[in-house]
């Protein structure tokens, strides 16, 4: 598996944009995580770094996301299980790579919800998710006009396909953004 290290050098490579830089660190510290939580502690690495490199195409290549990096991730030595579960965010989307396991669909539900989560914090005086409450996010994502741009019908979806409740989603992803945050914001 690559390393965390290379992981990220390699999502700076194609990604010079401080937001989508947050972004990966973001989605990689809700997906360790989420694999803790969920029972999944001995692979928390791997899905660690699917949460890193998820959007390593995204700046570059917005037209051809989730089909042009496999490309990269391969160029890269990344192995063909981290690509499948890499791609599989943008299903329906994108592309046409299905979320089969755990780890992928709580990517695919996660993805645009910590989008969401992070742009309500910045509206908080404090800029941060420590102190939101969920009635607060429940509230944002009732409004189709607050951050338009993530996807309530991919996180609807996302909850679906984990069998979950949307506010149990809305939830477990706040919390892991909670625990997270300072870390996620020593890193940059």
């Amino acid at each position: 598996m690559i390393s965390r290290e290379n992981a990220l050098e390699l999502l700076k490579k194609y990604n010079k944009e401080a937001f989508h830089i947050h972004h990966g660190l973001t989605v990689e510290a809700v997906m360790r995580y989420m694999a803790e939580k969920l029972g999944y502690g001995e692979d928390a690495d791997f899905w660690a770094t699917v949460g890193l490199l998820h959007d390593i195409d995204f700046e570059m290549w917005p037209e051809e996301h989730c089909t042009k990096a496999p490309e990269l991730l391969r160029e890269a030595g990344v192995d063909e299980d981290m690509i499948h579960a890499i791609v599989s965010h943008g299903y329906g989307l994108c592309c046409d790579v299905k979320p089969e396991r755990e780890m992928e669909k709580v990517l695919f539900a996660t993805d645009e919800l910590t989008g969401l989560v992070g742009a309500a914090a910045l509206m908080r005086p404090s800029k941060s998710c420590k102190d939101m409450e969920l009635k607060s996010l429940k509230k944002k994502y009732k409004d189709k006009k607050f951050a338009a741009g993530c996807d309530r019908q991919v996180i609807a979806q996302g909850a679906e396909m984990l069998g979950w409740e949307l506010e149990k989603l809305q939830a477990e992803t706040l919390e892991a953004m909670q625990a997270t945050e300072d870390a996620v914001l020593a890193q940059e």
